[in-house]
């Protein structure tokens, strides 16, 4: 594991007590950082903390990222405890059954919606003042390349992917001269409990149109995030990186 550091730097993981966002929390610990796991799953993101306690300093916050008092109650609990926020990674979200779009549930849709972009909203508007009043920040949010392509049977998911690529795109230029950088990833699927949201037909459909012949591992997204968030990246910003395994068309 090649080193990034950050010490002295306090991150705040949405969605960290599993798969992703877990992977994500545990790079940042042996980087260096103190870690804020946000989840709404208050027993397991205990359980996880405890996991990860032996790599650092991990704090939790059960949060429901749809509810934006939620997320603002957290961010100042956050600080009030650490003193800062350095970094946010806004992994929290959901896949979403796979429907046909004329056939998919409005509630359902909403859900996916609420979750994968409102949630990636309220964590940013959250946790920007924060970065602001100390002139720095690094934030990664978490895409897919289902917002640059457009999943068939996916139309929520895919459609909340492309609002947090621009989400991040539009906040990245407002911050660019806080010296916060806003980033998003755009991974292919990684095996994760979010199968579990998923018929295999899409699984395999997915897995069809990768190049590499496999899922994306969260240990690989997590090195791509953390040099992302560490202090080495002082122009970036504003910007998309892929991790589709070669099916990126653009």
């Amino acid at each position: 594991m090649n080193g990034i550091d950050l010490k002295n730097r306090h991150a705040v993981v949405t969605g960290g007590a599993q798969g992703i966002g877990l992977a994500i929390a545990r790079r940042l610990l042996h980087s260096g950082a103190s870690v804020s796991l946000w989840d709404m799953d208050a027993t397991l993101v205990a359980t996880t903390a405890a996991e990860l306690s032996s790599l650092g300093i991990v704090h939790t916050e059960v949060v429901d990222v749809t509810d934006a008092r939620e997320v603002e109650l957290a961010a100042a609990a956050t600080v009030a405890l650490t003193g800062k926020i350095d970094i946010l990674i806004a992994n929290a979200g959901i896949a979403g059954p796979n429907i046909n779009t004329w056939d998919y549930p409005v509630d359902a849709w909403k859900q996916v919606i609420n979750v994968n972009l409102f949630g990636v909203y309220h964590s940013c508007r959250a946790v920007v003042p924060y970065m602001r009043q100390q002139n720095y920040g690094r934030i990664v949010n978490v895409a897919s390349i289902a917002g640059k392509e457009g999943n068939p049977n996916a139309s929520a998911y895919s459609a909340s992917k492309a609002g947090v690529i621009a989400l991040t795109k539009s906040l990245g230029k407002e911050t660019a001269t806080s010296n916060i950088a806003v980033n998003c990833i755009t991974p292919a699927v990684a095996k994760t409990r979010i199968f579990e949201q998923m018929t295999q037909e899409h699984i395999d459909y997915m897995l069809s149109r990768i190049p590499r012949g496999r899922f994306v591992e969260p240990d690989e997204i997590s090195a791509m995030v953390a040099w992302l968030v560490s202090e080495e990246n002082t122009f970036t910003t504003g910007a998309v990186f892929d991790l589709s395994g070669g099916r990126a068309t653009y």
